[in-house]
């Protein structure tokens, strides 16, 4: 094998680790995105049902 197929190989190599390392990061990147929208929905339901118990509470006590 020659120099210049050792550079190209190395080259291609590089390349393919760098295609890879992108779409992991993208993956990671949407699933943080999905888990903060999860957890935004889930904060939002909290919330809604605390403020109905608030508002049964405030029932009972009049």
């Amino acid at each position: 094998m020659g120099i210049k197929d050792q550079f190209q190989d190395k080259a291609q190599e590089l390349q393919d680790r760098a295609k890879d390392a992108m779409g992991k990061a993208k993956d990671q990147a949407s699933q943080r995105a999905s888990q903060s929208r999860e957890g935004s929905q889930d904060a939002k339901e909290r919330t809604e049902r605390e403020a109905r118990q608030s508002g049964v509470r405030r029932d009972h006590e009049a």
